[in-house]
Protein backbone atom coordinates (compact mmCIF):
# COMPACT_ATOMS: atom_id res chain seq x y z
CA UNK A 1 0.00 0.00 0.00
CA UNK A 2 2.94 2.17 0.41
CA UNK A 3 1.82 4.22 2.98
CA UNK A 4 -1.57 5.13 0.99
CA UNK A 5 -4.04 2.85 2.84
CA UNK A 6 -6.90 4.50 5.92
CA UNK A 7 -5.81 3.91 9.08
CA UNK A 8 -8.46 1.75 10.60
CA UNK A 9 -8.83 1.29 14.13
CA UNK A 10 -9.27 -1.99 16.04
CA UNK A 11 -12.79 -3.84 15.60
CA UNK A 12 -14.81 -5.24 18.20
CA UNK A 13 -16.76 -8.45 17.33
CA UNK A 14 -16.94 -12.14 18.47
CA UNK A 15 -14.63 -13.56 15.71
CA UNK A 16 -17.33 -15.01 13.73
CA UNK A 17 -16.99 -12.63 11.41
CA UNK A 18 -13.89 -11.26 9.46
CA UNK A 19 -12.95 -9.01 7.30
CA UNK A 20 -10.38 -11.08 4.62
CA UNK A 21 -8.41 -9.74 1.69
CA UNK A 22 -7.14 -13.16 0.58
CA UNK A 23 -6.54 -16.85 1.42
CA UNK A 24 -3.82 -18.68 -0.41
CA UNK A 25 -0.90 -21.48 -0.74
CA UNK A 26 2.34 -20.78 -0.68
CA UNK A 27 6.33 -21.10 0.99
CA UNK A 28 6.64 -18.96 4.56
CA UNK A 29 8.91 -16.85 2.67
CA UNK A 30 10.28 -14.80 5.83
CA UNK A 31 11.19 -15.32 9.42
CA UNK A 32 11.48 -18.57 11.50
CA UNK A 33 9.70 -20.33 9.77
CA UNK A 34 10.74 -19.80 6.24
CA UNK A 35 10.57 -22.19 2.91
CA UNK A 36 7.42 -24.23 5.07
CA UNK A 37 4.59 -24.80 2.94
CA UNK A 38 1.64 -22.86 4.72
CA UNK A 39 -1.38 -21.20 4.04
CA UNK A 40 -2.04 -17.45 4.33
CA UNK A 41 -4.86 -15.46 5.54
CA UNK A 42 -4.61 -12.21 4.54
CA UNK A 43 -6.78 -10.34 6.67
CA UNK A 44 -7.56 -6.31 5.60
CA UNK A 45 -7.36 -3.51 7.25
CA UNK A 46 -3.88 -2.28 9.62
CA UNK A 47 -3.81 0.76 12.20
CA UNK A 48 -0.67 2.09 10.19
CA UNK A 49 0.14 3.22 7.03
CA UNK A 50 4.19 2.51 6.19
CA UNK A 51 5.12 4.22 3.35
CA UNK A 52 7.73 0.85 2.60
CA UNK A 53 4.86 -1.64 2.44
CA UNK A 54 4.19 -3.60 -0.53
CA UNK A 55 1.20 -5.59 0.34
CA UNK A 56 -2.27 -4.86 -0.46
CA UNK A 57 -4.68 -5.64 2.27
CA UNK A 58 -7.81 -3.15 1.19
CA UNK A 59 -10.47 -4.34 -1.02
CA UNK A 60 -11.23 -7.04 1.56
CA UNK A 61 -14.32 -9.03 1.89
CA UNK A 62 -16.61 -10.11 5.07
CA UNK A 63 -16.16 -13.73 5.54
CA UNK A 64 -17.80 -16.23 8.13
CA UNK A 65 -15.51 -18.18 10.07
CA UNK A 66 -16.50 -21.42 8.81
CA UNK A 67 -16.12 -20.65 5.33
CA UNK A 68 -12.80 -19.56 6.47
CA UNK A 69 -11.87 -22.37 8.05
CA UNK A 70 -13.03 -24.41 5.01
CA UNK A 71 -10.69 -22.74 2.47
CA UNK A 72 -7.53 -23.29 4.69
CA UNK A 73 -8.44 -26.85 4.99
CA UNK A 74 -8.88 -27.50 1.48
CA UNK A 75 -5.77 -25.34 0.64
CA UNK A 76 -3.69 -26.93 2.58
CA UNK A 77 -3.94 -30.24 0.75
CA UNK A 78 -1.86 -31.66 -2.28
CA UNK A 79 -3.77 -32.61 -5.49
CA UNK A 80 -3.34 -36.06 -4.05
CA UNK A 81 -5.62 -35.25 -0.71
CA UNK A 82 -2.45 -35.59 1.12
CA UNK A 83 -2.26 -32.63 4.60
CA UNK A 84 0.90 -31.08 3.28
CA UNK A 85 0.71 -27.64 4.57
CA UNK A 86 0.16 -27.67 8.16
CA UNK A 87 1.68 -24.19 9.13
CA UNK A 88 -1.54 -21.20 8.87
CA UNK A 89 0.45 -17.54 8.69
CA UNK A 90 -1.97 -14.87 9.63
CA UNK A 91 -1.25 -11.37 8.49
CA UNK A 92 -2.31 -8.17 6.58
CA UNK A 93 -2.95 -5.55 7.11
CA UNK A 94 -2.68 -6.08 11.26
CA UNK A 95 -4.15 -9.09 12.08
CA UNK A 96 -4.54 -8.16 15.53
CA UNK A 97 -6.96 -5.03 14.66
CA UNK A 98 -9.55 -8.32 14.26
CA UNK A 99 -10.61 -10.79 16.82
CA UNK A 100 -9.16 -13.70 15.62
CA UNK A 101 -9.04 -15.95 19.14
CA UNK A 102 -11.65 -17.92 17.75
CA UNK A 103 -9.65 -18.48 14.44
CA UNK A 104 -6.79 -19.86 15.89
CA UNK A 105 -8.28 -21.56 18.12
CA UNK A 106 -10.40 -23.63 15.61
CA UNK A 107 -7.16 -24.05 13.86
CA UNK A 108 -4.65 -25.37 16.67
CA UNK A 109 -7.86 -27.68 17.21
CA UNK A 110 -7.94 -28.82 13.95
CA UNK A 111 -4.12 -29.53 13.93
CA UNK A 112 -2.53 -26.70 12.72
CA UNK A 113 0.61 -24.54 13.61
CA UNK A 114 -0.31 -21.21 13.62
CA UNK A 115 1.79 -18.37 13.04
CA UNK A 116 0.78 -14.65 13.42
CA UNK A 117 2.84 -11.63 11.50
CA UNK A 118 2.20 -8.42 13.94
CA UNK A 119 3.15 -4.43 14.22
CA UNK A 120 3.67 -5.24 18.00
CA UNK A 121 0.95 -2.35 18.84
CA UNK A 122 -2.64 -4.26 19.31
CA UNK A 123 -3.32 -7.26 21.53
CA UNK A 124 -5.11 -10.05 21.85
CA UNK A 125 -5.71 -12.90 24.34
CA UNK A 126 -4.27 -15.46 22.29
CA UNK A 127 -4.01 -19.16 22.45
CA UNK A 128 -0.36 -19.72 24.38
CA UNK A 129 0.98 -21.85 21.40
CA UNK A 130 0.29 -19.49 18.60
CA UNK A 131 4.03 -18.46 17.05
CA UNK A 132 3.77 -14.53 17.30
CA UNK A 133 6.52 -12.31 14.90
CA UNK A 134 6.53 -8.80 15.62
CA UNK A 135 7.89 -6.43 12.70
CA UNK A 136 8.01 -3.14 14.52
CA UNK A 137 7.50 0.10 12.52
CA UNK A 138 8.83 3.68 13.04
CA UNK A 139 6.93 6.39 11.40
CA UNK A 140 8.92 9.60 12.16
CA UNK A 141 8.79 10.07 16.13
CA UNK A 142 10.78 6.57 16.68
CA UNK A 143 9.68 3.10 17.04
CA UNK A 144 6.57 2.06 18.53
CA UNK A 145 6.60 0.55 21.79
CA UNK A 146 5.64 -3.17 22.03
CA UNK A 147 2.78 -3.48 24.19
CA UNK A 148 3.67 -4.78 27.72
CA UNK A 149 1.05 -7.76 27.50
CA UNK A 150 2.27 -8.83 23.96
CA UNK A 151 5.85 -7.96 24.28
CA UNK A 152 6.61 -11.60 26.75
CA UNK A 153 5.24 -13.67 23.96
CA UNK A 154 6.70 -12.57 21.15
CA UNK A 155 8.87 -15.45 19.82
CA UNK A 156 11.02 -13.21 17.22
CA UNK A 157 11.63 -9.80 16.14
CA UNK A 158 11.46 -9.16 12.70
CA UNK A 159 13.34 -5.33 11.92
CA UNK A 160 13.35 -3.90 8.11
CA UNK A 161 16.39 -2.26 7.64
CA UNK A 162 17.70 0.29 4.72
CA UNK A 163 21.04 1.62 4.46
CA UNK A 164 19.25 5.15 2.80
CA UNK A 165 15.85 5.09 5.11
CA UNK A 166 17.28 7.28 8.13
CA UNK A 167 14.52 5.65 10.04
CA UNK A 168 15.10 2.25 9.39
CA UNK A 169 19.36 2.31 9.44
CA UNK A 170 19.26 0.49 13.47
CA UNK A 171 17.17 -1.92 14.87
CA UNK A 172 15.61 -0.15 17.42
CA UNK A 173 15.23 -1.44 21.22
CA UNK A 174 11.61 -2.30 21.82
CA UNK A 175 12.16 -4.96 24.86
CA UNK A 176 13.62 -7.50 23.44
CA UNK A 177 16.79 -7.57 25.03
CA UNK A 178 14.70 -8.38 28.43
CA UNK A 179 13.30 -11.43 27.39
CA UNK A 180 15.97 -12.80 25.76
CA UNK A 181 13.59 -12.80 21.67
CA UNK A 182 15.61 -13.61 18.69
CA UNK A 183 16.40 -10.74 16.49
CA UNK A 184 15.61 -11.16 12.56
CA UNK A 185 16.93 -8.11 10.06
CA UNK A 186 15.43 -7.99 6.47
CA UNK A 187 16.31 -5.67 3.65
CA UNK A 188 14.02 -3.26 2.93
CA UNK A 189 12.98 -3.40 -0.81
CA UNK A 190 13.12 -0.23 -2.31
CA UNK A 191 12.14 -1.42 -5.79
CA UNK A 192 15.83 -0.18 -6.81
CA UNK A 193 18.20 -2.89 -8.12
CA UNK A 194 21.31 -0.77 -6.85
CA UNK A 195 19.52 0.31 -3.70
CA UNK A 196 18.44 -3.15 -3.15
CA UNK A 197 21.90 -4.28 -3.29
CA UNK A 198 23.35 -2.01 -0.90
CA UNK A 199 20.33 -2.60 1.94
CA UNK A 200 21.29 -6.59 1.33
CA UNK A 201 25.34 -5.83 2.10
CA UNK A 202 23.97 -3.27 4.55
CA UNK A 203 21.82 -6.09 6.51
CA UNK A 204 24.76 -8.68 6.17
CA UNK A 205 26.70 -6.40 7.78
CA UNK A 206 24.53 -5.49 10.95
CA UNK A 207 24.04 -9.32 11.47
CA UNK A 208 27.45 -10.03 11.14
CA UNK A 209 28.34 -7.10 13.52
CA UNK A 210 25.42 -7.38 16.27
CA UNK A 211 24.82 -11.19 16.05
CA UNK A 212 21.47 -10.82 14.12
CA UNK A 213 19.43 -13.45 12.12
CA UNK A 214 19.42 -11.79 8.42
CA UNK A 215 16.26 -12.69 6.61
CA UNK A 216 15.47 -12.77 3.14
CA UNK A 217 12.09 -12.59 0.95
CA UNK A 218 12.55 -15.37 -0.60
CA UNK A 219 8.99 -15.35 -1.84
CA UNK A 220 10.15 -12.60 -4.06
CA UNK A 221 13.58 -14.58 -4.97
CA UNK A 222 10.86 -17.61 -5.99
CA UNK A 223 8.34 -15.24 -7.40
CA UNK A 224 5.67 -16.59 -5.89
CA UNK A 225 3.35 -14.97 -3.27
Amino acid sequence: MFGKNPIRPPVAGDGEVLEVKHIFPTLQGEGPFVGQPSVFVRLGGCNLACIFCDTEFEDYRSMELSELLAQVKALSLNDEGAWVRRLVVITGGEPLRQNIVPLCEALIGAGFKVQIETNGTLFRPLPESVSIICSPKNTGGGYFPIRGDLLPKVQAFKFIVSKHDALYQKVGDVGQAGFSIPVYIQPMDEYDPQRNAENLAYAKELAMRHGYILSLQTHKILGIE
